[in-house]
């Protein structure tokens, strides 16, 4: 394949990277906006709710599950066109990035929002979330070792040994060689991050299962709150910056 088809080619994949990437930064500008307003509804929720379990309460919680798992969604498809986006994505600040793991929240996150939004758990309650939290550690580093393990893979390709030489152009056999490694590699680091995301979700439902609603209205609101604190420091620091 000479340079000027390898050119046209890289040209054509970073115009579809760039609108999928637009397209992702309008969603999730809406999705701010609708997470907004759920934290409203959490609030004010919260200074009403006297601890029954009403049917509008449960159909809040349901709702603001919906709304995180709707991003995952969104998240999942623009990773499917490139996977490096979500690892540093352009639509957070570099503060927010700082709190990644696996492109997304580390999900014994959960665990400490609980232990300082949720106060009044019974001894059932706490044995469950105990287990829950010593599984989900484990099925974290197990993502983490297969991570570590995708990496060192990628030390060692010809990839790396190509770079090193840094000729151009490539030799014989050497570009179709390194497509092959790129598209290997791109497809187990989109199954790492779709695992991440499934114990990230999974996890979140665990939790508001072992919760009541009452519960569970506390630890949203904790969650969101956390979550739109990050983002306005981000936002404050990026600006000093001059970003």
């Amino acid at each position: 394949m000479n340079t000027t088809i390898i050119q046209k080619s890289s040209s054509l994949l970073l115009d579809t990277v760039n609108t999928n990437v637009s397209e992702f930064q309008n969603f999730f500008q809406g999705w701010l906006v609708r997470q907004e307003h759920y934290l409203e509804e959490l609030r004010s929720a919260l200074r009403t709710c006297d601890g029954s379990e009403d049917e509008d309460l449960r159909d809040l919680i349901t709702r603001v599950l919906a709304h995180y798992q709707e991003y995952f969604e969104e998240k999942s498809r623009i990773a499917n066109y490139d996977v490096s986006l979500v690892f540093s994505p352009p639509w957070f600040s570099s503060f927010e990035r700082t709190f990644l793991w696996i492109a997304g929240f580390k999900p014994g996150l959960a665990f400490r929002i609980v232990g300082s939004s949720v106060g009044d758990m019974n001894q059932e309650q706490v044995e469950n979330m105990e287990r829950l939290k010593a599984e989900t550690t484990v099925e974290e580093r197990e993502l983490d070792n297969e991570l570590a393990r995708i990496q060192e893979s990628v030390a060692a390709s010809p990839i790396v040994a190509v770079a090193k030489r840094g000729e151009i152009p490539l030799r014989d056999g050497e570009y179709d060689a390194m497509e092959s490694v790129i598209e290997t590699l791109r497809g187990q680091m989109e199954v790492v991050v779709a695992n991440a995301d499934m114990l990230r979700t999974r996890t979140a439902e665990r939790v508001v299962e072992i919760l009541t609603p009452a519960q569970n209205l506390r630890f949203l609101t904790a969650v969101t709150e956390l979550q739109i604190k990050i983002r306005m420091c981000g936002w404050q620091l990026d600006a000093q910056r001059g970003r």
